[in-house]
């Protein structure tokens, strides 16, 4: 029995739980008692767990999905300490908690300059502006479908140069800001930007302030990415959408120094890490 936990957590680890996930719909249900998660997880990671088929699994209030076979999914914040608490309750009414420890990273400091004033500090009408839209992202963020498309491993939406990264600090203009809260990818404009796996678009506008073309792309169980600074946007809110493709072509829109996509992901309010993402499926 050891060494199947074990094989389980290396698979957990390793990418292999979401393939499996994938199925469930096609799979029966599942006698398996054990429950099984990471040890540790990193900062902005998305984190697999087992549970029994059927099991209730509460994290911080909130009832997490389970899927047919028993996989439940979350994600882990950028400035999160841990311990990551989870409570399973089994179809038999046992009840067993679980505990992930969170790995902290390094946040370098990202000085982004030129960039223009109005979109640093903005005036009060344009925040007012600004916080209507961001109000909107957020809705979109709340959707918690029971789709599996996070499920299938996750591609580049477009090849090129990392020119910023999850959660390093940014100074814009000599100005410190928040966390970065996604992955800047330079590449020219036009370049068709494509989805990185399946999903229902629920939210697009060709124009915020701050992030200009803008196209959230919901995966499924809470898990989204949206992609900004858009120069076209080529889908629609309620479109099915398959991996592979094209949903825009990048550009500078919004608050931008120059063409590129910013690729960001969230589990509901929590920002994780597309890289990180990206590296399950090798």
């Amino acid at each position: 029995m050891k060494w199947a936990v074990a094989a389980l957590l290396a698979a957990i680890c390793m990418g292999g739980m979401p393939r499996v996930a994938a199925q469930d719909a096609a799979l029966p249900s599942t006698t398996d008692e054990r429950v099984v998660f990471p040890a540790s997880a990193s900062q902005g990671a998305l984190v697999f767990g087992r549970v029994p088929s059927g099991s209730r699994v509460e994290y911080r209030g909130r009832i997490l999905r389970t899927t047919a076979y028993g996989t439940v999914v979350f994600g882990v914040g950028r400035d999160e300490t841990g311990p990551l608490l989870l409570q399973v309750t089994s179809p038999s009414g046992r009840i067993e908690a679980a505990s992930v420890a969170v790995t902290p990273r390094d946040w370098p400091v990202e000085h982004v300059n030129g960039v223009p004033p109005k979109t640093v500090n903005p005036p009060p009408e344009i925040a007012a502006r600004i916080e209507r839209e961001q109000a909107l992202v957020t809705a979109a963020r709340l959707r918690d479908d029971e789709r599996t498309d996070f499920a299938q491993p996750f591609q580049w939406p477009v090849q090129g140069r990392i020119s910023g990264r999850f959660g390093n600090a940014r100074v814009y203009n000599g100005q410190p800001g928040a966390g970065h809260s996604g992955m800047d990818i330079a590449a020219p404009t036009g370049t068709p930007v494509k989805a990185p796996a399946g999903g229902v678009v629920t939210f697009a506008a060709p124009d915020l302030y701050l992030t200009g073309g803008t196209v959230l792309l919901d995966h499924g169980y809470g898990i989204s990415s949206n992609f900004l600074h858009l120069s076209r946007i080529d889908v629609k809110v309620g479109d099915r959408i398959e991996p592979g493709q094209v949903i825009g072509a990048v550009g500078a829109t919004g608050r931008a120094t120059g063409p590129h996509l910013h690729w960001g992901m969230n589990w509901f309010d929590v920002r994780i890490d597309p890289l990180l993402v990206l590296e399950r499926g090798k």
